[in-house]
């Protein structure tokens, strides 16, 4: 009895050292997003107080309309949805095709191209702005050829973006850890390898694509570098940039509106993982086990 006892009060340390690890985790995450939510809330005075303050006595909602008024909010906002879908389409289809022809044809030089595109995981994202705008501009290969620049359009936006070889390592993984009783089976049936994908590959990978989906998302929603190094009109900008609108060069800003403009950013992000979360995990670890 005295063994099994101590075994339980051994499994409740665990569970208590988990539930506190998660707590922690949570107050880290958290703490940040409801203190930007406060301050959303509050005059600059209540925010530069010494005294912490939570939740603000008389919350100051109309931050948020002069937010939204004091920069085309509304056009951002296009702009970044515009981009991220796009983005974001462009690359999971990118990822998803790419990964299968590495996972399961038989081509010259699969296990070459297959390290080149894990050596492109090292190259930084900062180092082919250059390029690409070069590449994009009057003078480059899409001026050359079409005669006009592509600088300050939503293409030059989302092509460069539209193949990232994270993707494809993640799925080609996930593909590999995939029954392969079964995708013979189909072959077996006559079907192609575009019904194999569609019909068998990609329903079976559903929360490795998922989670793919979701890092991708937030990246193009996220991204500001390369829209404020390719745009040059404020009708262009996105998001991400339509902050900076807000911040006074004299640093007199005011941090509730700026707060408020910031939520304007994350809540988009809030409301896709609420609904996507139960497919992160399964996706994270998916590609875990096959090599």
């Amino acid at each position: 009895m005295g063994s099994r006892l101590s075994a339980n009060q051994q499994l409740m340390l665990q569970r208590s050292l988990g539930y506190l690890a998660m707590a922690f985790v949570v107050a880290l995450i958290g703490l940040p997003l409801f203190w930007m939510l406060s301050g959303s809330l509050k005059t600059n005075q209540e925010i530069y107080s010494t005294t912490i303050q939570w939740i603000p006595d008389n919350p100051l909602w109309s931050n948020y309309r002069e937010a939204w008024e004091r920069a085309p909010f509304g056009r951002f906002y296009l702009n970044s949805i515009i981009v991220t879908l796009f983005g974001a389409g462009l690359e999971i289809v990118n990822a998803t095709l790419t990964a299968y022809a590495l996972a399961y044809l038989r081509f010259p030089g699969k296990n070459f191209i297959f390290i080149l595109i894990l050596a492109a995981l090292m190259i930084p994202n900062q180092v082919t702005i250059l390029p690409n705008y070069v590449f994009f501009g009057i003078n480059g290969f899409i001026g050359s050829v079409l005669g006009e620049s592509w600088i300050n359009t939503y293409q030059a936006i989302i092509l460069p973006g539209a193949s990232v070889a994270f993707g494809t390592f993640l799925m080609r993984q996930a593909f590999l850890g995939l029954p392969r009783e079964v995708i013979d089976a189909a072959k077996v049936d006559g079907a192609g390898h575009l019904r194999i994908l569609l019909d068998v590959v990609v329903p079976m990978a559903k929360p490795v694509i998922v989670t793919f989906a979701l890092i991708s998302l937030v990246a193009k929603w996220n991204d500001y570098l390369w829209p404020l190094v390719i745009t040059q009109t404020e009708n262009m900008r996105v998001l991400t940039i339509g902050i900076s609108y807000l911040f006074d060069a004299e640093g007199n800003n005011e941090w509730g509106i700026i707060m408020a403009a910031t939520f304007f950013v994350v809540f988009p992000l809030l409301v896709v993982f609420l609904f996507a979360q139960r497919y992160i995990i399964d996706g994270l670890t998916a590609g875990a086990t096959k090599g």
